[in-house]
């Protein structure tokens, strides 16, 4: 989202888009002071059943801003992201992140996947990512 659109997520959106009532009141729940984390909002979904898309979508039409990036790309301050670059990326990483690919980038889906096989934390994939110059690109809240 351009700098200029801060603040009004739902334009992402059709405004004949509908926002299931429960759905909305659990996101306005786990969020403070309009701002929701990544990891609550994954919470929200799983309790309901549904994609992290539909609660990012959500939380976009209620003007909620996504926080806390569990991939450490985003939401974070003063700094905005949290990630670094990782000072070698073991072989058994790169060979999973590189398979995974698709035009060139990373599905923030396809990376939690890899954290989870390798049993690692997600930022150690998108610390891989960044030293191996490779964008983790949709995210599942369509934050990004």
């Amino acid at each position: 989202m351009a700098s200029q659109d801060k603040g009004h997520y739902s334009r992402k959106h059709s405004d004949e888009r509908v926002i299931e009532p429960l759905i909305a009141d659990a996101v306005k729940e786990k969020a403070t002071d309009g701002k929701i984390t990544c990891a609550a909002a994954f919470k929200v979904a799983d309790t309901f059943g549904t994609t992290a898309g539909e609660i990012g979508a959500t939380a976009d039409m209620l003007e909620i801003s996504i926080v806390r990036c569990q991939m450490g790309i985003f939401g974070y301050l003063p700094e905005k992201k949290v990630v670094k670059p990782m000072d070698n990326v073991p072989d058994d990483l790169e060979s999973a992140i590189r398979g995974k690919l698709a035009d060139g980038r990373l599905t923030c889906a396809a990376a939690w996947e890899i954290a989870k096989a390798l049993r690692i934390p997600k930022m150690n994939v998108s610390s891989a990512c960044d030293t191996l110059g490779i964008k983790i690109k949709p995210c599942q809240l369509g934050a990004f």
